[in-house]
């Protein structure tokens, strides 16, 4: 039922995960927002050891872990309004926000201990852990940081001021600096979050957040009188430090044109930039000869075009024409096109600018600007797709795969976040392959936090569902971190690890990759280890491995067939089946794992799985039957005696 559903305590994990995920505070909220995320994300392990238990939970626990869901929920909305709300509001409206939080911490505590975790049988660690987790949620509704008295006054005063008062520039730039509102492309980001408030309130702003717009213009004013911005506007500044006038040809000081602005057809310095349907950016001109001539494939990665719409690239248009202008060029001027254009398809004006803007952010060289964009587009692509399409079509994507490479952990584990989010798009799986992202993405499996590591390991998931993938992910090296994951990772680091496994290895070439990264050991450790939580993976992966002649031998020195006979005895229908495909392969014409399996008393657990299992389980059944007996025929032959 659905009500079950949104009561799982997958459903919990899932809450908390996206709450995690939120960070960049702003202002005097910051400390309690953060440290509100951090103690939820400590509920995690409790939750994954309530879902892995094969019990059923109680009525009561259920309705319990609903009203949990929900107090997630408003804490969720709470903490992303810290995080991309308008930071003038936040100040000004500081004490209303507490309340709020002061709300959402109480709902939460109630939620905590309306669950009879006596019921659960959870360990007596975890339940430490909860009550560690109650009382410091309890805490932080006594504890709150005081405001700057004197700039919030300055911003008061401002605020009540009338539009006409002449400003007071010295009050102007202290609260700007208060603000972070120094660069036009912050004041922009801040006048998103403050059209995004207009929306929320049914178009109808109010007079607080029309005060906030006046405000917030005479700061905007105040910071392009000044010239204090470093990054924009556009035709002043350059966007993209590293595109300089540093980056010029030693002996011509021409300026050297990057790769990333030339078509890749004719390698020069594009107009009129237009995304096909594999991602891939050319110039106008260039791809519309190409298609004219009858070709129907993409010039760059050879893929299939299942459409031959040319989408405007807007955002690497404007980069472009920054760059010229900082370089003292000449912008190109781009000629009217009698074809059918579209601007980013998935998103309104708003969201537009804001996707472009995040995009330049992703592009310049200040690791910041780059965290926090990056961060941004992780959490828009994880909540709908349109928002994949946009991010997408506006060029991110090659941006995102080189921080893959950064020593940033933080940036990094957004960037392989962002790429997985992105990758659930069928349409964005060949232009992150065709990127280059394969050879990053394994890099961060090797070298990223746990976090990162397990996304990584997602992503490879998703890339390697479509078969030519299996192929180039394999060769790339991800095997062996995947098998590493697979024995250190989290539980869900760990199912990460078996699906990617288990995709890679339908293909025939990856198999003997994954024997030599020692994966045998490591899913008879899974099969053996308590808890079980990662029994149905490994035999799954097991079954898939059996079949090859390098996979029987590791299976067998693994000393597997108790395991296997225990499975076909007491296992879930699926296991059994499983159990049985594996040990089918290895006793293929190796009669003494036949005489083990045998001494083991399979026969009977063998012959009701031959009469009541899944019809896969069935066959298999029957085939080891069918060994057996030519076992024992072969063994009365040898001795002359019946064995009974």
């Amino acid at each position: 039922m659905e009500e079950d559903k949104g009561a799982s305590p997958q459903s919990v994990i899932d809450a908390v995960n996206e709450i995690a995920s939120i960070s960049g505070f702003r202002g005097t909220i910051e400390r309690q927002y953060g440290d509100l995320a951090a103690r939820l994300k400590l509920l995690i392990p409790l939750f994954e050891e309530i879902r892995d238990r094969e019990e059923s939970m109680p009525e009561g626990t259920i309705r319990a872990l609903a009203t949990l869901v929900e107090a997630l929920s408003s804490a969720k909305e709470l903490l992303r309004f810290g995080t991309e709300g308008s930071k003038i509001y936040l100040v000004l409206e500081r004490e209303q926000i507490m309340n709020k939080y002061h709300e959402v911490t109480s709902q939460l505590e109630q939620a905590l201990n309306g669950i009879s975790y006596e019921n659960l049988h959870i360990s007596d660690e975890l339940k430490g852990q909860v009550e560690l987790i109650l009382g410091q949620i309890r805490g932080a509704k006594g504890g709150v940081d005081s405001p700057d008295i004197d700039s919030n006054e300055e911003l008061f005063a401002y605020y009540n001021q009338s539009s006409d008062t002449a400003p007071d520039q010295a009050v102007l730039r202290r609260l700007a600096e208060k603000l972070e509102l120094m660069k036009i492309a912050d004041i922009e980001q801040e006048s998103l979050a403050l059209h995004e408030m207009v929306c929320g309130s049914g178009g109808d702003p109010g007079e607080s957040i029309e005060r906030i717009s006046m405000l917030l213009k005479k700061i905007k004013d105040f910071v392009q009188t000044e010239n204090l911005d470093m990054d924009l506007p556009p035709g002043q500044k350059n966007v993209l430090p590293s595109f300089s006038k540093s980056s010029v040809d030693g002996n011509k000081g021409t300026p050297v044109i990057p790769d990333l602005f030339r078509c890749p057809i004719s390698l020069k310095l594009m107009k009129d930039p237009v995304v096909v349907s594999t991602g891939q950016t050319y110039e106008r001109s260039c791809i519309e000869k190409w298609l004219e001539a009858g070709h129907g494939t993409c010039p760059r990665t050879q893929q299939t075009l299942p459409s031959t719409t040319l989408t405007p690239n807007d955002v690497l248009r404007s980069l472009i024409a920054q760059w010229c202008e900082a370089n003292g060029i000449e912008p190109p001027r781009s000629p009217n096109s009698s074809g059918p254009t579209k601007t980013i398809s998935a998103c309104f004006p708003a969201e537009c600018t804001k996707v472009e803007l995040l995009v330049r952010k992703l592009a310049s060289e200040n690791p910041e600007e780059q965290r926090s964009a990056a961060g941004e587009i992780r959490l828009l692509t994880k909540r709908n797709a349109d928002n994949r399409v946009a991010i997408a079509e506006a060029g991110a994507i090659p941006f995102l795969v080189c921080l893959l490479s950064t020593p940033d952990s933080r940036m990094q584990e957004h960037a392989v976040t962002a790429l997985l989010n992105l990758s659930i798009r069928d349409e964005n799986k060949g232009n992150i392959v065709s990127s280059g992202a394969v050879p990053g993405i394994v890099h961060v499996l090797r070298t990223g936090s746990m976090e990162a590591r397990e996304n990584a390991a997602a992503t490879l998931f998703s890339l390697s569902v479509v078969d030519e993938y299996k192929v180039t992910i394999g060769a790339s090296g991800a095997i062996p971190p995947l098998v590493l994951l697979l024995n250190e990772g989290t539980q869900r680091g760990k199912k990460d690890a078996v699906t990617a496994l288990f995709n890679l290895c339908i293909y025939l070439g990856n198999k003997g990759k994954a024997f030599r990264a020692g994966i045998v050991p490591t899913l008879m450790q899974l099969l053996t280890e308590s808890g079980g939580g990662m029994v149905d993976e490994a035999l799954a992966l097991l079954a898939i491995l059996a079949s090859h002649p390098e996979g029987r031998a590791a299976i067998g020195t693994a000393k597997a067939v108790p395991v296997l006979v225990e499975f076909i005895r007491l296992g879930s229908p699926r296991n059994k089946e499983n159990a049985a495909a594996v040990l089918e392969h290895l006793c293929a014409g190796e009669q003494h794992h036949l005489s083990e399996a045998k001494e083991m008393g399979i026969m009977e657990p063998l012959a009701d799985l031959a009469q009541n299992g899944t019809d896969r389980g069935k066959r298999k059944a029957a085939q080891l039957l069918e060994q057996l007996s030519r076992f024992f025929e072969q063994q009365q032959e040898g001795s002359g005696t019946g064995t009974g």
